[in-house]
């Protein structure tokens, strides 16, 4: 569906791509994946012709569509579900010449058009995609203009999905949405039939919803087949076996050498001397593994160890205004060694909590206890576009250490990974990764008791999250932690703590219990909103013993149906994840693609197939689950 043919592009003389070639299978879902600055985005946009190659190219079949989420955040006063349906340009051009047109067979054929597109359901799939991604009824039918920047990214991203292009390009999608509407976009991806390219740092939706791996490493792309996790099990692999060779070449590059200076001055073998100097001369070297550089967090531990509990909340109360508050009765207590993440949507209050935990906030009503000398550090995403343009990390440095020696605050910012390079960066030209561990530096430099870590891998790559889990871990205070990355949450915390009805409390489920919480409530605003479109003004009916005894019997039997069309749906689903299981297992050997392309893509057709008939399948299932529930 997606060449990438002999790519190469380079920026202020620094090369991204090397004659970078790839191809993407059509109805897969691929994450583009790879160091920050090595060129990700930059990807997206040739793709998207907003930038120009030096040489290569990138292309689709004729007819298809490619799409992406605006980069600008909707504004203005239309509402929300007018600017996502506005997103599909066809159905929009042909919903107003509808109203214009005037020759029967256009009239015709607009409204077969319009047919064949689902048209008439848009509405309703605009509105689930919203509420997905958080947005009540209420709200999708305000304006844009009332939303803040991070939530109207929501809005664009809703665009794009709903617009439904054969080619989706999704460039860290996760980055404005809060754990429940990740677990959403996850369900949504699953089932979503075209070519999608995702750009993500996110380990858990790359093994949750990708079907192969797109690296782009050393100018170069290279595609493997599977999950996340498959990717570096097959690097690793690879990288192992690279170094192998190398170190046979290179013995045998020595074998020849010592050959040569031995006999060359001899009649005899002074032949068989040149054949090997000849043979030298051929050697392809193979290519030394290179390490990408690891990134460096430290969090200091506090100077004086405080007794438990180091805060303590009875019946407390928090808001933004008098008596109107956010959070009520707050019953909780916070020690030294706790691991708590905060789950719950955004604009429940959880941001509103860690505010209050860091004392930019005061409570309103009941008691918050904590030691006089408790040093609570806060990072929050938002921040890192607070950071003064003009200055450096040094600069920085020099203001938390102004009785300190040059040397001295050099060899800090090197324990935090700044050597004499980006040091001296100013920070507008510093990249979101190195801004994140500033801020990260910035706000634990004096040893806090308390870390409150708000959304802090949105700016991070993958090598980076891990190098911060490993921090986390290794650092000896209390954490509390709000994020969207599954992966961080369950190798960092041992606590959940959920944020909802106006209130903070201990959650006892894991992760996914609270996954199938969050597709529960879901699947209730479905129902509440197909519900809502309905007229409600029936007149009531009386209906005498008799017929009600007819009901009931009647519900009996449809009880039973939709047991039995239950089960078979199950039966169904599982033989269909058996075949794509079959498919996954042949597709992932990597000489098929050399040794019969056609097979290969035979079998990329039938697993996109399969997915549609999962897709089906599954909606079969939770209506009949629904109905099973009514």
């Amino acid at each position: 569906m997606l060449h990438i043919n002999d790519l190469t592009y380079r920026i202020e003389g620094r090369t991204l791509f090397d004659r970078a070639t790839a191809a993407l299978p059509t109805g897969h879902t691929v994450g583009l994946v790879g160091r920050n600055g090595t060129g990700k985005s930059t990807l997206i946009k040739i793709i998207l012709g907003e930038l120009h190659p030096e040489g290569g190219s990138t292309s689709v079949p004729r007819q298809a569509r490619i799409g992406t989420v605006a980069q600008e955040a909707p504004g203005g006063e239309t509402s929300l579900i007018d600017t996502v349906l506005a997103a599909d340009k066809e159905r929009s051009e042909l919903m107003v010449e509808a109203e214009t047109a005037m020759d029967p067979h256009r009239i015709a054929d607009i409204h077969t058009r319009l047919a064949d597109i689902d048209a008439h359901s848009a509405p309703a799939r605009a509105a689930t995609i919203l509420s997905g991604l958080g947005f009540s009824h209420e709200a999708q039918h305000g304006p844009c203009s009332a939303l803040s920047g991070g939530w109207r990214m929501r809005v664009a991203l809703a665009a794009g999905l709903f617009a439904n292009p054969d080619v989706l390009l999704l460039d860290e999608p996760t980055n404005y949405l809060d754990l429940e509407g990740v677990i959403w976009l996850k369900q949504y991806l699953r089932n979503y039939r075209n070519t999608v390219l995702i750009v993500s740092h996110d380990r858990d939706l790359l093994n949750d919803v990708v079907d192969a791996i797109l690296h782009l490493s050393q100018h170069k792309l290279t595609l493997y087949q599977g999950n996340y996790d498959n990717f570096e099990r097959q690097r690793r692999e690879k990288q192992a076996l690279q170094l192998k060779l190398k170190k046979k070449q290179e013995e045998t590059k020595r074998h020849m050498e010592a050959f040569v200076n031995r006999f060359r001055a001899q009649a005899n073998k002074a032949r068989q001397a040149q054949s090997r100097l000849k043979a030298l001369a051929r050697l392809e070297p193979i290519a030394d593994v290179i390490e990408e550089r690891s990134v460096n967090f430290y969090f200091p531990k506090a100077q004086k160890i405080l007794n438990p509990p180091l805060v303590r909340f009875e019946n407390a109360s928090v808001g933004y205004e008098p008596g109107k508050p956010i959070l009520r009765d707050i019953n909780l207590r916070i020690d030294g060694d706790d691991r708590i993440a905060l789950l719950g949507a955004n604009g429940n209050g959880k941001s509103t909590f860690a505010k209050l935990l860091c004392g930019r906030l005061q409570i309103e009503d009941g008691v918050m206890r904590n030691h006089k000398r408790l040093d609570v550090a806060y990072f929050a995403q938002h921040q890192v576009d607070e950071l003064e343009a003009d200055l450096t990390p040094y600069d920085y440095f020099n203001r938390l250490m102004e009785d300190s020696t040059q040397a001295k605050r050099r060899a800090k910012l090197g324990q935090y990974g700044f050597g004499a390079e980006h040091a001296d960066t100013k920070c507008s030209r510093l990249s979101g990764g190195e801004k994140a561990r500033l801020l990260f530096a910035l706000a634990a430099f004096h040893g806090p008791h308390i870390l409150v870590l708000d959304e802090p891998t949105n700016h991070l790559d993958v090598n980076a999250r891990e190098a911060l889990i490993h921090a986390i871990n290794e650092f000896e205070g209390a954490v509390i932690l709000i994020s969207h990355d599954r992966h961080l949450i369950e190798t960092c915390v041992d606590r959940l703590w959920l944020v909802r009805e106006g209130t903070v409390a201990p959650y006892d489920g894991d992760l996914d219990d609270y996954t199938r919480l969050i597709l529960e409530d879901a699947r209730q605003a479905r129902r509440e909103l197909g519900q809502s479109g309905k007229s409600d003004g029936k007149a009531s009916v009386k209906v005498d013993a008799r017929q009600s005894r007819q009901e009931r019997a009647a519900r009996r039997d449809g009880l039973i149906e939709v047991k039995r069309k239950i089960q078979q749906t199950e039966s169904k689903l599982q033989k269909l994840q058996d075949k794509i299981a079959v498919i996954d297992k042949a597709l992932a050997v990597q000489s098929l693609y050399v040794d019969d392309p056609k097979q290969a893509e035979e079998l990329s057709i039938l697993r996109a197939r399969l997915c549609s008939q999962i897709e089906e399948t599954e909606i079969e299932w939770m209506a009949a689950t629904e109905e099973l529930e009514a």
